[in-house]
């Protein structure tokens, strides 16, 4: 036990000892300040600046940590500043990328083009937001992966918030066949419409005759919702045009294809044989 007796003795054990305390002290300490500090930023800001307020404040008192450890463990700081120093100005010229997305961030948060929890499409990828953070957006996408955009490609990229608004509009595009009337094919869209439970009274469903197609009359739905019935109204809207069409006898029209044998002629006929293949001359006769 003599070397416990002397390793109490030393001076270096009671610095070493302060240097624990400090840590483990420290670290509980700035955890919950970090989160005491988020809380009361969330109440009065929105939730992504609230985040980095709490992440400013333990990253912070980190910093102090360590310089406070540092200095009682006989570092002379000067000189560590110093090399800092010059490690910093060959840092800045080797992550000028990290530096445009510390900027692309700060105007994200600025900006607030969306927040933590909205639904947003960046380049085609749509998912949820979970982090805004000073290098990148944290994304989890609808099929529940998780995404890492840097604030650059952000800044630089087409985004639309998707949940920004209350409500709305889903647009279907319906072919009918050019036999049908449109007035009463319109007329029964709107009795759908109106007839779902996750469509809105008001705004009023949209009807807009687009197009006459190759092989339809092309008809666009437009059904204003509530954001979070998006999947209930697509899927028992487009059951219920199927099923009423059906019961009206209006058709949804599919691509036809006519052959002529000139522009004054009736349609050139064709047959289906069934059983053996007919030869070349039985296909011939039929052709004639």
């Amino acid at each position: 036990m003599e070397w416990l007796a002397n390793l109490v003795e030393s001076p270096r054990f009671y610095i070493l000892l302060r240097s624990a305390i400090l840590l483990a002290i420290g670290l509980p300490v700035l955890h919950l300040l970090a989160s005491g500090g988020r809380r009361l930023a969330k109440a009065r800001t929105s939730d992504q600046a609230a985040m980095l307020v709490g992440k400013g404040i333990f990253y912070t008192g980190v910093l102090l940590l360590i310089i406070m450890i540092m200095q009682n463990l006989g570092f002379k700081l000067t000189a560590i500043l110093g090399a800092a120093g010059i490690i910093g100005v060959a840092l800045s010229f080797a992550s000028q990328t990290s530096l445009s997305n510390i900027i692309s961030g700060i105007f994200l948060i600025w900006e607030r083009p969306f927040a933590v929890g909205d639904v947003i499409d960046v380049n085609g990828t749509v998912g949820m937001v979970l982090s805004i953070d000073l290098l990148s957006v944290k994304m989890r996408t609808l099929d529940n992966r998780f995404l890492r955009v840097p604030n650059e490609t952000i800044i630089k990229s087409q985004v639309i918030t998707i949940t920004r608004f209350p409500i709305r509009r889903l647009d279907l595009d319906i072919g009918v066949a050019y036999k049908e009337d449109v007035d009463r094919v319109m007329k029964l869209l709107v009795e759908i419409a109106d007839a779902n439970p996750y469509s809105l009274d008001e705004p009023r469903p949209l009807i807009i005759f687009k197009n006459f197609g190759n092989s339809a009359i092309e008809i666009m739905l437009g059904v204003w919702f509530s954001k979070t019935d998006l999947l209930n109204l697509r899927n028992s809207i487009m059951c219920e045009i199927k099923k009423r069409f059906d019961a009206e006898g209006i058709e949804i029209a599919f691509p036809h294809v006519s052959l002529y044998t000139g522009s004054a002629t009736q349609p050139f006929p064709v047959r289906v044989v069934e059983g053996n293949a007919a030869t070349p001359a039985e296909t011939a006769s039929e052709s004639s």
